[in-house]
């Protein structure tokens, strides 16, 4: 190695450290100066011209004479030549770090620039996006809430405020640690903010100044972004940031503050945030022997983002103290050690060279295993086609060793045999220029007689002058994804005959187009292989728009684009949401289909839309016969009640009848006694057809009960339902002694509903409560009935509360099933039908048992309806109690 080349070992080892700022210049320097050489050798014979001391005449000088000269000079020479040595390295190394630091310090102002800028920036973009949230109406976060999620996660965040056209504030939101001199309420005037801010979006700087109050108004930095809608201005949003934690932030992501004093300045030089850069009072002179006396280097750069408004100030401070009289100390030591120093040199470039060693020697072992750790094989080839290389995994692939597979020829070992006349081929062919850009695939056989799958790469092998000197040969072992390949097939043809096989017609098409992307058999066999079903269908499950966009501008617009009307919705939204559903009626299937609709995201990327329509029409038939089925049921239902109240019906006719029997008897004997007038014969005839109607408005309310027909629900008020009800249920509530109570709460909304089958719920429940009352045999003190109807949130609850024994907690849990009944002759049907008929109309039924204490005192039927949608009037009827 050559110590005093350009290329010497100490110039290099100076550079680095050097660099790196782990030793002084001045020990480079010295270990410039001081490295060890080899001798010079001098000619064995040496002719005169070549001696230097020899004079020019060839006249020799005397030895004492050179001696005495050399005493003299020597010194001299050595001292003037050290101190321009020493003086001149001395300057010329501070020039040289001052250039440096000079540099750094441009370096690292501009860093700070750039993270001071990319600290704005992010922040307007962020005020933006609250803006533009705002004016979204697909949005669901509002001022209030970006404000304070932006306030809560920005400490630099002074306040946000919103304000209109007339600068008046709409809302403002501000930090725990703002000053009450820039906290505003809601109302007031934003003052000292020009008409133009508003207008448009920009960063503006407000200078602190201290109030009367002795508050101390800090220096903020406002960014305006204007609101406005069709071009008409709104107002504003201004956001308020504290420049001093914008500076912490873009210091601390920096992390360049060692040595470093950085401050904010506005356009007159006075200090915004930060350190106070030094004064021109201050300043020392731009050279000086002691580098801890002479003044910082600043450089002020001005903030691109603010417009130039405020300025970024960065100095540099020099934490070295007496530098040149350590340096000259450490020079007057090391020129008094030298030899003790190259001794301990010499030491360490022995020590460095075995460690050089050892580093060289750990990256061939790590390269070594690099290489032996790929899975990819590699063999290199001469011109030839012999194998002169192979790695560690091509062993690993084939079971020869490497040593075994260089100088290997074709036709190769590793080849099977039943195939080794058409490899051969293929790789002469390889060998004179026909190459494979996919790879050639083959099977390889192992040396224990077992073989794979693999692809084999070859690229010609060329020498630092770029010619070619053999072949470069890559392997890989595509056994495991050759059987995932096959195992995937397999899966899609399993999932594929699956969807075959279905009884259900499944169709995929694309947004915007009529591609039929995917139809099963079932699809096919009702539909075709065209998307026309598919539209039809969507069509009539109430999705036309979405077939307005497959469609595009067919008719008439031609030319044009279709438009996607799904344009700017999120796709992740719509491949995520529930499959909706409709049922339809297909009139060229004959069919009723149940048709349910997702979107999903297909193979290519594009947004599609998938139909699954089963076909329901055994169904729809079982529920039109199963609806058959209840409308008998609610008739017999009547009938029955109807056959229960016969007797209290024959009962209620017999006295209107027999009251008209009377009186015509009695009319009839006085006119064949002619003891009667004419005038007198008025008020019998009017009460006979006073008991004559009364006898027909009972027939006629049990025909309009009984009577079904189709169902009908209208408008009709409580007070109607409740009035007819009663007038049924009291001819067996009398019957049985049993005393009923009736209030409405007034003004009660109507209801949208069949009359007839609330009628029969009311006189169904009635009646039940009668019978538990008279079953009870209980004093006539509690033979009572209350309906009561009041007002229950959006709608009106009935309730039916008796004074009966009540019901036990096991009968409570089945009483509405079908079929179950507490009596011995009755059917099950009653309670279940009710029930299904109040939640027909929306509404909901309960039952429960009246405590007194631990005392069962009676049992409460409550059901309850919604009120109709779009009332006319309230219900007009009196509050007071109706007396059964």
């Amino acid at each position: 190695m050559d110590f005093c080349g350009r290329k010497g070992f100490w110039r290099g080892l100076g550079r680095p450290l050097r660099r790196a700022g782990t030793i002084s210049p001045l020990f480079t320097t010295w270990a410039w100066a001081f490295a060890p050489c080899p001798p010079l050798r001098m000619p064995e014979t040496a002719s005169p011209l070549h001696n230097p001391i020899r004079a020019a005449n060839g006249k020799k000088t005397p030895t004492w004479l050179r001696l005495e000269r050399l005493s003299v000079l020597i010194p001299l020479l050595s001292v003037v030549l050290f101190i321009v040595v020493m003086v001149g390295a001395y300057g010329f190394l501070r020039s040289e770090e001052q250039a440096r630091e000079k540099q750094l310090l441009q370096q690292h102002a501009q860093f700070l620039l750039l993270r001071l800028n990319e600290q704005l920036l992010s922040r307007q973009d962020q005020i933006q996006r609250l803006v533009l949230d705002m004016l979204s109406p697909n949005s669901n976060t509002g001022f209030d809430q970006g404000a304070r999620t932006l306030i809560g996660r920005d400490r630099a965040l002074y306040a946000l405020t919103w304000f209109d056209a007339s600068q008046r504030v709409v809302s403002s939101h501000h930090s725990a640690m703002v000053p009450s001199s820039l906290r505003r309420n809601l109302g007031q005037v934003v003052h000292g903010i020009a008409p133009e801010d508003a207008l448009q979006s920009h960063w503006r700087s407000v200078a602190g100044q201290e109030q009367q109050s002795q508050e101390v108004h800090p220096a903020v930095l406002q960014f305006f972004i204007p609101i406005a809608i069709n071009g008409h201005p709104l107002g504003a949003v201004m956001a308020e940031y504290a420049p001093h934690l914008l500076l912490n932030a873009a210091l601390n992501e920096a992390r360049l503050t060692n040595g470093l004093a950085v401050s904010l300045l506005d356009a007159q030089g006075q200090l915004i945030a930060g350190a106070a850069p030094a004064q021109a009072a201050d300043a020392k002179a731009s050279f000086a022997w002691d580098p801890a006396q002479q003044a910082p280097t600043q450089l002020a750069v001005p903030v691109q983002a603010l417009g130039g408004q405020w300025r970024l100030n960065v100095a540099l401070y020099r934490s070295d103290r007496d530098m040149t009289t350590r340096a000259l100390s450490l020079l007057l030591l090391l020129l008094g050690l030298s030899t003790v120093g190259m001794l301990w040199m010499n030491w360490r470039l022995s020590r460095r060279r075995l460690q050089t060693q050892r580093h060289l020697r750990q990256e061939y072992n790590f390269r070594l295993a690099i290489e032996n750790a790929l899975t990819t094989g590699i063999r290199a080839l001469d011109m030839q086609g012999t194998t002169t290389y192979t790695n560690a995994a091509f062993s690993r692939m084939v079971g020869w060793s490497q040593d075994e597979m260089v100088g290997m020829k074709a036709p190769f070992p590793y080849w099977p045999r039943q195939d080794r006349e058409i490899l051969q081929q293929r790789f002469q062919a390889e060998l004179d220029g026909r190459h494979y850009p996919g790879g050639l695939q083959l099977r390889m056989r192992r040396k224990n007689g077992t073989s794979f799958d693999a692809r084999v790469f070859l690229t010609p092998l060329r020498d630092e002058s770029g010619t070619q000197v053999g072949w470069l040969t890559t392997i890989n072992d595509i056994t495991e994804p050759n059987r995932i390949r096959q195992q995937l097939a397999t899966a899609h043809e399993r999932f594929t005959l699956v969807l075959e096989s279905l009884d259900a017609s499944i169709s995929i098409t694309p947004l915007g187009s009529k591609e039929l992307l995917f139809a099963n058999r079932l699809y096919r066999q009702w539909f075709g292989t065209h998307s026309a079903g598919h539209l039809q269908m969507l069509a009539q499950a109430g999705e036309g728009s979405a077939s307005q966009a497959q469609q595009g501008s067919a008719e008439g617009q031609s030319d044009a684009e279709p438009e996607d009307l799904l344009m700017g919705l999120p796709a992740d939204m719509l491949t995520s949401a529930s499959s909706e559903r409709a049922e339809i009626y297909v009139e060229s299937l004959g069919k009723w289909l149940e048709v349910r609709s997702r979107y999903l995201e297909w193979v290519d990327g594009r947004l599609a839309q998938m139909l699954i329509a089963t076909d329901i029409s055994k169904r729809k038939q079982a529920e039109e016969q199963a609806s058959r089925q209840i409308q008998k049921m609610e008739s017999v239902n009547r009938l029955m009640t109807m056959g229960e109240m016969a007797s209290s019906v024959a009962h209620e006719l017999n006295q209107p009848l027999a009251a008209i029997s009377n009186y015509v008897g009695g009319m009839i004997a006085r006119i064949q006694s002619n003891a009667i007038e004419k005038e007198q014969l008025l008020l019998p005839l009017e009460k006979t057809a006073h008991q004559a109607v009364r006898a027909g408005q009972v027939i006629h309310r049990i025909r309009s009960f009984v009577q079904r027909s189709q169902s009908q629900r209208e408008p009709c008020q409580a007070q109607r339902l409740v009035g007819e009800a009663v007038e049924l249920a009291n001819i067996e509530i009398r019957r049985r002694n049993v005393r009923l109570s009736v209030q409405t709460e007034a003004h009660l909304p109507p209801l949208h509903a069949d009359a007839i089958l609330i009628e029969q719920v009311l006189i169904n429940l009635l009646k039940n409560a009668a019978e538990a009352i008279d079953g009870a045999d209980l004093p006539p003190q509690r033979r009572g009935i209350e309906l009561i109807v009041h007002r229950d949130g959006t709608g009106l609850r009935f309730r039916i509360a008796d004074q009966g024994p009540g019901l036990p907690e096991e009968v409570l849990q089945h009483l509405f099933d079908a079929f179950y009944s507490t009596k011995q002759d009755g059917m099950g049907i009653g309670l279940n039908l009710c029930r299904s008929i109040i939640e027909s109309h929306q509404g909901k039924m309960q039952v429960r048992n009246l405590y007194n204490g631990a005392l069962v005192t009676g049992c409460e039927f409550s059901f309850w309806l919604p009120a109709a949608q779009n009332p006319h009037a309230p219900e007009d009827a009196p509050a007071d109690p109706i007396l059964g």
